[in-house]
């Protein structure tokens, strides 16, 4: 899975950092997958290397401004555009109304469909919320100011490598017979006899997983959805010494954003939705916040705007 950063910063842009935005782009299809879309994200994609055309999947965690404003906007475009077949959007309750609003007092009409979902049911049940053959998504209640929630994305276990030196000792043509047995089906030759894919691939291959989090402070909840994830993207709004201010306002710190990742056993950390306040000209700095964070998970990576990653497993899960 490969992920894309648009906006790191929290409330308000600024000359480096626009707002909340993160693509996925999930493997082996086109989509792209946008998980929050603060003021100005249509921009950002233009300045990128992705296609709004490709957007499908829109998750957002929370109705603050800094994290929805920008989707009114950058839906009109794409219907404006005409390329879109149609887009999920997943999110609080509100979210639908505050869409309808924008569209209709703006006089927009899309030529493409909105399909909505609510994601307080299957936080509160702990169920998935989306899942087919390849992914699937689950979701959980963070602690914030208003309802906020965590994303997770799973990629399914593929099967085992398929040995091909095998197959050709049994003298299997290859073809269509080499795919079938590497999804462990069984297969009958035109000669009769019979084979089992499971003969012929290594143990399964589980797929990558990551985890989207903000806003919110200290939560359990956070621990239990990032548990065992390849990658946790976490907000780090505030450094240590605010960490008062942290409580107040519902966001974390870099040091808790570590906790949780160490707890959690995940195998890295990005640190994302900054404090403007904090810039190379100041007496804290990003750098001061990765630090921080560093002393408590070494593996812990400082989020900018367009910094795409491709997601690994971890070297022992392979």
């Amino acid at each position: 899975m490969q992920v894309t950063f648009l906006g790191t910063s929290s409330g308000v842009p600024t000359l480096t950092r626009n707002v909340s935005a993160m693509v996925l782009k999930p493997p082996q299809r086109s989509d792209l997958w946008l998980f929050d879309c603060g003021e100005g994200t249509q921009h950002q994609f233009i300045r990128s290397n992705l296609k709004l055309s490709q957007i499908k999947k829109i998750f957002i965690t929370h109705m603050h401004g800094d994290h929805i404003y920008g989707l009114p906007g950058l839906l009109a475009s794409i219907g404006l555009a005409g390329s879109s077949s149609g887009i999920e959007l997943y999110g609080p309750a509100p979210l639908k109304n505050f869409i309808d609003a924008c569209l209709y007092n703006s006089s927009s009409r899309l030529a493409y469909s909105l399909k909505f979902n609510t994601v307080e049911n299957a936080a509160i049940e702990k169920k998935i919320l989306f899942e087919d053959s390849d992914l699937e998504v689950k979701t959980a209640s963070l602690k914030h100011r208003i309802p906020s929630f965590a994303y997770r994305v799973d990629q399914k276990s593929r099967p085992g490598r398929f040995n091909i030196d095998k197959a050709k000792s049994h003298k299997i043509p290859p073809g269509p017979v080499y795919a079938a047995l590497q999804r462990g089906e069984e297969v009958r030759l035109e000669d009769g006899r019979i084979f089992s894919g499971k003969d012929f691939c290594g143990p399964p291959r589980p797929g990558t997983s990551i985890v989207y989090c903000t806003d919110t402070v200290y939560t359990e909840t956070a621990i239990e959805i990032s548990r065992e994830a390849d990658l946790l993207i976490h907000e780090a709004t505030y450094a240590y010494q605010e960490t008062d201010m942290a409580y107040q306002r519902g966001h974390s710190t870099a040091t808790m954003a570590a906790q949780i990742a160490e707890k959690a056993n995940v195998n890295q950390l990005i640190l994302t939705h900054l404090s403007p306040r904090y810039t190379p000209m100041n007496e804290t700095s990003p750098n001061d916040l990765l630090n921080e964070a560093k002393a408590i998970f070494p593996n812990t990576q400082l989020a900018k705007d367009f910094l795409q990653i491709e997601v690994k497993k971890r070297c022992n899960s392979s």
